[in-house]
């Protein structure tokens, strides 16, 4: 199902507000997505709205790996699935636009995924 367009804006601006506010975080369109990186860093994040007309408004992040994604996967379908493209490299989708997100539970994963991505230095320094 295609959620509202105001629900995929509040989506967006949560997850936006979220990932920015993590430390030498920012943000630029990749493929025509909301992207979000470490300045002069990898991406850590990825808003995705009705990708390829799949009917899905989701945030992208990295895990340790197939392992960890399957098991958030099996753990809640409704929550996670594997994303095109990046979902063979680890990367977990999570549906964000239905009312009830639970938005702690996004950011601690945006927040994990970033420290994946982070450097060294930024980690010493306390990371998030």
């Amino acid at each position: 199902m295609v959620e509202s367009v105001e629900a995929v804006e509040q989506a967006l601006a949560r997850v936006r507000a979220i990932a920015l506010e993590l430390p030498e975080a920012a943000e630029r369109l990749s493929h025509g997505a909301p992207g979000f990186h470490i300045v002069k860093g990898k991406f850590f994040a990825y808003f995705s709205h009705d990708h390829h007309r799949s009917g899905e408004t989701a945030v992208l992040v990295k895990t340790s790996g197939a392992e960890e994604q399957g098991m958030l996967i099996e753990a809640d379908p409704d929550l996670y699935y594997k994303p095109p493209y990046l979902g063979p490299s680890g990367w977990i989708a999570i549906r964000v636009a239905a009312p009830g997100t639970d938005w702690d539970h996004v950011a601690d994963r945006i927040a994990a995924s970033w420290e994946m991505v982070a450097p060294r230095r930024l980690l010493e320094m306390g990371g998030r």
